[in-house]
């Protein structure tokens, strides 16, 4: 067993047939029961699957398709299969994991943060180390966020197996339950997106946003000040307000992103502090980590409803 990188704290083994296994150093806490339930409910039908604690999904990496399969083990590690996956790849691929579980966050710093707060020091206490989830690329967050405006997570994982199953390409490894990699962005640029079942703007949004990432591959590119991805996405059809912020707070990373005409949210806050409580007046109180304080409200509602947005 060898370490990869101390910077990002891998060990890494190599098994039969090619197989790569890694464990993923994280800072404890992390709550993985939310992060696993948010995976979990948005499984799209061909590429992902979530049973008995393991994370497996397709995907397709300078140009090769792949499968992994990810599930927390003993100890602050994050551990990973990556099937029919070349060692020069793995650097990329890990930076990416990292991304998608939030695995360089910072629980101490954020909690620090949100504590001085009554209701979100609560809901740190009942789910300490949360983290939010990232998208696992760019274009397949950005069709994940438009397919679910105003639907249910069901709604929209619904849609986005239909999406997969006529523009996704089938996948080239074998690997049981997964058929399929999410569709290119040119194969939905250029696509006939309607008898999807969801409404004609919508469909034509996807379009607008998969030919605007072709023309601007930075265009959710992490590390942007907030203020400058909402302008650049609200300027795009179809993409207003509450997309923009999503697509913020999964994709790019804000961590000051918050959708506040997210109906989720609103229904959370009212339901922990009362039916007059106004959340973008709430939220002040949160900056400059608004993103978490978000996971955390759409986190509270698990027990009574579906958990946030797509």
């Amino acid at each position: 067993m060898t370490r990869l990188s101390s910077l990002h704290a891998v060990r890494r083994a190599l098994r039969p047939g090619g197989v790569h296994l890694l464990w993923l150093r994280y800072q404890p806490p992390y709550h993985w029961p939310s992060t696993q339930a948010f995976l979990a409910a948005r499984c799209i039908p061909g590429i992902e699957t979530f049973a008995d604690g393991v994370y497996r999904r397709s995907f397709v990496h300078a140009g090769r398709h792949g499968v992994l399969e990810a599930t927390p083990v003993a100890g602050p590690w994050l551990q990973v299969r990556l099937h029919e996956v070349a060692p020069a790849l793995l650097p990329g691929l890990i930076a990416r994991l990292r991304r998608v579980y939030d695995l360089d966050a910072r629980p101490a710093q954020i909690a620090a943060g949100l504590a001085g707060d009554a209701l979100m020091a609560r809901l740190l206490a009942a789910r300490p180390g949360l983290r939010v989830p990232q998208g696992w690329d760019a274009f397949e967050q950005a069709m994940r966020t438009v397919l679910g405006q105003q639907i249910s997570v069901a709604g929209a994982m619904t849609l986005a197996g239909r999406l997969v199953a006529r523009h996704g390409a089938l996948l080239q490894v074998e690997a049981a339950a997964l058929s399929h990699v999410f569709p290119s962005a040119m194969a939905v640029a250029v696509a006939e997106l309607e008898g999807l079942g969801m409404p004609r703007a919508r469909a034509a949004t996807l379009g607008t946003l998969a030919r605007a990432l072709l023309e601007q591959p930075n265009l959710l590119q992490p590390g942007q000040t907030l203020d400058a991805v909402l302008a650049r996405l609200c300027s795009l059809k179809g993409i207003g307000p509450w997309s923009a912020h999503y697509l913020a707070l999964r994709q790019v990373g804000a961590r000051d992103a918050l959708p506040l005409g997210d109906v989720a949210l609103v229904k959370a806050l009212r339901l922990l502090e009362g039916p007059q409580v106004r959340l973008a007046e709430r939220a002040l109180a949160w900056r400059p980590w608004r993103a978490y304080a978000a996971q955390h409200l759409w986190a509270s509602l698990a027990l009574t409803g579906p958990i946030g947005a797509s």
